[in-house]
């Protein structure tokens, strides 16, 4: 099941998201239709912009424009997509050829920033100046938490602290975003505001930090990417960093090793280590951890079925498989 198929009140709406993102791709360059339309329909749950719409229900909104605004969710999404895999030289995505394996970097790159143009056209159609400001707050969040791992690229120093702060940024900000704009767009109280900004935050950071627990579970078919990525980028992530603190001294060279060196080499080794040091077992606790806190964020917003389905999916963000 499908997470807009939770709730059979939200999935018209979802729909009605769809629609309006593929009417809304045109350009009088047909390169930029064509991949726009390529990553849009490649794949992937929707996940924040399901939760604008979530959010603006739960707050009791009644209009249209919330599709409007969980499209501009959406199209940001995509943009950082085309972005990251450009950085990252990344070849696979939900299973599929990337846009910049397909087309090149350069087109990947000028695709992105269509997207992120298009988004502020559509805010700009929706009205709300707070919204605006939160999103433009956030794009410029999200854009400091990728120079910021690029930075801890190759970096075996790579503290806790430091990998949270990129998770906060490069994934956790536009969970918040959506979350929080929705909200603001059904004029909610403060409290409601606060409580739905803090939970697409929490969610955020527990979707990060499983997404980087998969690297060293699954298979490239149940991630859709290939496994070892984050290794071969030189990425710290927690599994890594938590080995390092806990694993031997020879163990923790290997480690550190292959974060600077990047690459494959020694990827079923530190799988290995890994697995048997405890360090999947802590960063699922610490996911697990940020999804109590989403739940506990929701105590102030009114029972309804679109609560009950942030609920359930605050903790499906940490159960996920792929």
């Amino acid at each position: 099941m499908q997470p807009h198929q939770l709730n059979p009140l939200i999935e018209p709406q979802f729909d009605a998201v769809t629609d309006f993102i593929l009417n809304n791709l045109g350009s009088n360059v047909p390169l930029v239709e064509k991949m726009g339309h390529y990553i849009v329909e490649s794949g992937g749950k929707r996940l924040r912009p399901l939760l604008a719409l979530l959010s603006a229900n739960a707050c009791g909104y009644k209009g249209e424009l919330h599709i409007r605004l969980a499209a501009v969710i959406e199209f940001i999404h995509t943009a950082t997509l085309l972005h990251d895999d450009v950085v990252d030289n990344s070849e696979l995505r939900r299973g599929n050829a990337t846009a910049n394996a397909k087309w090149g970097n350069a087109p990947s790159v000028l695709v992105g920033d269509f997207l992120y143009s298009r988004s502020f056209q559509i805010m700009v159609e929706i009205g709300r100046m707070e919204i605006m400001q939160v999103i433009s707050n956030a794009t410029t969040v999200i854009a400091e938490g990728e120079v910021l791992q690029l930075l801890n690229q190759r970096n075996p120093d790579t503290t806790e602290d430091s990998y949270m702060q990129v998770i906060l940024g490069k994934t956790a900000m536009l969970f918040e975003a959506a979350t929080e704009c929705g909200a603001i767009l059904a004029d909610s109280t403060t409290a409601e505001r606060e409580a739905l900004r803090l939970y697409g935050r929490y969610i955020g950071i527990a979707f990060q930090i499983t997404d980087d627990v998969m690297d060293y579970l699954s298979t490239a078919d149940e991630m859709g990417k290939n496994v070892g990525d984050d290794l071969a980028e030189g990425k710290a992530t927690l599994p890594l960093i938590r080995a390092m603190q806990v694993g031997t001294d020879e163990e923790r060279q290997l480690i550190r090793n292959a974060i600077r060196q990047g690459g494959l080499d020694d990827l079923q080794p530190i799988l290995n280590i890994v697995k048997r040091s405890g360090a999947i077992e802590y960063a699922q606790n610490a996911a697990n951890e940020q999804v109590e806190l989403a739940k506990s964020a929701l105590s102030a917003i009114a029972d309804s079925s679109f609560k009950d389905t942030l609920l359930t999916l605050a903790e499906l963000a940490a159960a996920r498989k792929k």
